[in-house]
């Protein structure tokens, strides 16, 4: 049975979370006809009345009864992570279509055999890649072929935070290890390269009175590509770094990719040339127009679910690899 067949027209959905990807998703929603945005449930209840006003939603005062609402073909889950598996699963056990922000889970086991369920239950598992769909990671693709064979890439994130904020994103237990929730940072690479064969990484934390909060972590990884390429990865976050740094380059044998921010440029034995980047602005709506064309019109989807999972293996690598202080093979 087609995955057409047993939607509603429109497709209903239901949104498990109030922040900036649910109210861009909810609005591309809305503005679809093929689609009708229902219900929302979130952690914050000022946030979740909020948006039902802005949105004219119902709501529900837990994620349970939102993903077992038999009237809903489509649930979208973008809020903590910790919680992303044990959503996922009950959505697809209630014969939900499912759309996730990254990471699936924060246990790379777990998501394998959700994907699994996924497939056995015939349902949609679509995990949300939007770097894959932005400017960046095209011009990356486009210019490549003229820097010829790649042997090192450096991607370096470091956001300043000052004062550092007392929330999700800044907690061990909710956020997860950075190279599994900050997932892009590998998915980048291992989505351009390939496989990876040994991965070696550190973290530090500084952390707060208030338990598994912290104001300031650094994460270094470095990864060995089974094409020999070296790959060096910096996550940093907080009130500890005196300013913000976005680096992402690549080296060939014939020439260098480098972005700065979002200032491009490609260096060759020819010159410099400026790399023009598109605006990162609308990409959860992309990302959700293209999930309703594959229900409606059967068209690919940008990305499966495998890549993302091979992507978390190697966070998983990464995170084995900073508590045991040894490098890890694959």
């Amino acid at each position: 049975m087609s995955l057409t067949s047993q939607l509603s027209h429109p497709v209903k959905v239901g949104i498990v979370g109030t922040g900036y990807a649910a109210k861009r998703r909810a609005e591309t929603f809305i503005e679809d006809e093929r689609s009708q945005l229902c219900s929302v449930t979130g952690y914050t209840k000022d946030n979740v009345a909020d948006f039902c006003q802005a949105y004219n939603v119902s709501s529900y005062e837990n994620w349970q009864d939102l993903v077992t609402d038999k009237s809903l073909d489509l649930v979208v889950i973008c809020n903590i992570n910790q919680l992303h598996g044990e959503i996922t699963k009950l959505a697809l056990e209630n014969n939900k279509n499912v759309i996730i922000e990254y990471p699936l889970s924060l246990d790379h086991t777990e998501a394998v055999e959700l994907l699994e369920l996924a497939k056995k239950k015939g349902k949609l598992l679509h995990i949300e890649h939007i770097e894959i769909l932005g400017g960046m990671h095209r011009a990356v693709q486009k210019h490549l072929p003229e820097i010829g064979k790649v042997f090192y890439g450096r991607y370096i994130t470091i956001d300043l935070k000052n004062p550092a904020p007392i929330r999700w994103t800044f907690n061990q237990q909710l956020f997860g290890f950075p190279f599994k929730a900050a997932l892009p940072r590998i998915h980048r690479f291992t989505h351009l390269f390939g496989e990876v064969k040994s991965v070696n990484c550190h973290q530090k934390y500084w952390d707060r009175q208030e338990k598994d909060y912290y104001h300031g972590c650094l994460c270094d990884a470095q990864l060995l590509f089974k094409n020999d390429l070296i790959v060096d990865l910096i996550y940093g976050k907080g009130d500890i770094f005196i300013a913000s740094d976005r680096t992402f380059e690549l080296h060939g044998e014939k020439g260098k990719i480098i972005f700065e921010g979002m200032e491009g440029k490609l260096i060759t034995s020819e010159g410099i040339q400026p790399i023009e980047l598109e605006s990162r602005r609308g990409l959860f709506a992309m990302d959700t127009r293209i999930v309703l064309d594959h229900f409606f019109e059967s068209k690919p989807l940008y990305i499966d679910p495998e890549s993302s999972l091979y992507a978390l293996k190697i966070g998983e690598a990464a995170y084995q690899s900073a508590i045991s202080g040894k490098n890890v093979e694959i």
